[in-house]
C-alpha cells in the first residue's frame, strides 16, 4: 500500500532526529494482551492479503514469529497471509529450522508486493532499514521486541518497546489471548525461538519468557526441536570458524576477529557468539564481507553498557543499518570502492570499537598465543 495522505501528515511530525514532536498514541505495549489482539484484528479488518516480513537475514525468532502472525490472521482476521524475508537463510540450524518444520516462507524475489493490501514487519521496525520492505510502502502491523524507535509508532498497529526476550514472546501473548492453539509445528517454531534468542532462558529474559517457554514445552515435537539444533554442518562452517581463531586478537577484555569474506551473514553473530567464551572477555566482535556489505556482530557483559545504543552511535553516520538490545547487537554497512577504501573502512570500525572498549591502548596478541589467566 503506497504512504497514505493521513500517513504523510503523521510522519511530517517527525523532525530530522526521528522525535515526535506530538504526545504519541497510548502505547500498545503496555496494554494487556487482549487489547493488543483487539487492535490487531481492528486494524487488519477490511484487508484481503497481508505480507509479513522478518528482518533481512531471519533468525528463528523472527522466523517463529512471523509465521505465527500470519497464522493468526488467517484463522482470526480471515485474511490470507503469507511470510517473506530478504537475504540468506544460511545458519545451519536455521536451514534445519525451516526444513524440518516445513515453515512457509518465501523470499522477497519471489513475492509481488503490489498482490497484497497490508503489510507487517516482525523483530525489525521501519526506521532500522535491515529489512526488505520498499519505501513506497508502510507497514501497517509492527510486532518487535527490540527497544521502540519512535518512528516506528506511526504505524497503526505498533507493538514495540515492551518487555521481552524473544519476539516469538509477544506472539505467544496473541495466541493465547485468541485461545487458538498452535499446531506442533508453530509451537515447536515458538519455542526454539525463546530458546535461541534468550540462549536457553540465561540472556536478558523476563518472566513472560519463562512463562510463554513452558506452556509451550508440552506443545512442540522434541525429536524435531533435536533435528534442528544439531543438524550436520557443511565444511565451509569448520574452514570458517578456523579462519576466525586464526585471525582473532585479543585486547585486554576484549576480542575482535575478521572473517573476511562469510557465506552466509548469520555466521558472523555466531562467532561473536561462541567468542565471548574467551575467559576474562566483557566484549567480543566480529566482522565478515557479505556481497559488498560488512556485517558486525557484538556481544557485551559490561551491564553499564547496552550493546544496541553502543552500535548505533558508532555505525550510524557510516551508513547502512544497525541495532541491537543490552548484550547483542549487529550492523550492517555499505562496501564500496577500491581495496584500500575497503580495508580503510574496516580500520575506522575497529579503531571505534576499541577506544568505546576502553582497550584502544592495550597491545594486540594473536587468540592462538594468549595465555590462559
Amino acid at each position: 500500500m503506497p504512504l497514505t495522505p493521513s500517513f504523510q501528515s503523521r510522519r511530517s511530525q517527525l523532525p530530522a532526529g526521528g522525535e515526535l514532536t506530538e504526545p504519541p498514541p497510548a502505547r500498545l505495549a503496555k496494554l494487556p494482551a487482549a487489547d493488543k489482539l483487539g487492535r490487531l484484528l481492528q486494524v487488519a479488518k477490511g484487508h484481503r492479503r497481508a505480507l509479513i516480513l522478518t528482518h533481512d537475514n531471519p533468525d528463528p525468532d523472527s522466523m517463529a514469529a512471523a509465521v505465527s502472525l500470519a497464522h493468526l490472521l488467517e484463522r482470526k482476521a480471515g485474511i490470507e497471509a503469507q511470510v517473506g524475508y530478504g537475504g540468506i537463510i544460511g545458519r545451519a540450524e536455521n536451514v534445519a529450522f525451516v526444513r524440518v518444520l516445513r515453515l512457509p516462507v518465501s523470499h522477497v524475489s519471489q513475492i509481488d508486493f503490489s498482490q497484497y493490501d497490508l503489510f507487517g514487519l516482525v523483530d525489525t521496525q521501519p526506521p532500522v532499514r535491515n529489512h526488505s520492505l520498499p519505501a513506497r510502502y508502510r507497514a501497517d502491523l509492527v510486532v518487535d521486541h527490540h527497544p521502540l524507535r519512535e518512528e516506528s509508532l506511526l504505524a497503526p498497529f505498533a507493538d514495540v518497546g515492551g518487555d521481552f526476550g524473544a519476539t516469538s514472546t509477544m506472539l505467544v501473548e496473541y495466541l493465547r489471548a485468541a485461545r487458538l492453539e498452535p499446531s506442533v509445528e508453530i509451537a515447536t517454531a515458538l519455542f526454539y525461538g525463546i530458546k535461541a534468542d534468550t540462549r536457553d532462558l540465561g540472556r536478558e529474559t523476563t518472566q513472560t519468557d519463562v512463562d510463554s517457554y513452558l506452556w509451550l514445552f508440552p506443545r512442540c515435537d522434541k525429536q524435531l526441536l533435536g533435528q534442528i539444533e544439531h543438524p550436520e554442518l557443511p565444511a565451509r562452517f569448520f574452514q570458517l570458524f578456523h579462519t576466525s581463531i586464526e585471525k582473532a586478537k585479543v585486547y585486554g577484555t576484549a576480542i575482535i576477529t575478521d572473517l573476511e569474506e562469510v557465506y552466509s551473514p548469520d555466521m558472523v553473530a555466531e562467532v561473536a557468539e561462541r567468542m565471548m567464551y574467551l575467559e576474562g572477555m566483557k566484549w567480543s566482535l566480529a566482522y565478515g564481507t557479505f556481497r559488498n556489505q560488512l556485517f558486525l556482530s557484538l556481544r557485551v557483559k559490561d551491564r553499564r553498557m547496552n550493546a544496541g545504543r553502543l552500535i548505533r552511535e558508532l555505525c550510524d553516520d557510516l551508513g547502512g543499518s544497525s541495532g541491537g538490545h543490552g548484550s547483542m547487537a549487529g550492523a550492517r554497512l555499505p562496501l564500496s570502492g577500491s581495496a584500500n577504501k575497503r580495508k580503510a573502512l574496516k580500520r575506522e570500525v575497529v579503531s571505534r570499537f576499541l577506544e568505546a572498549f576502553g582497550v584502544a591502548e592495550e597491545r594486540p596478541r594473536s587468540l592462538l598465543s594468549a595465555q590462559d589467566t
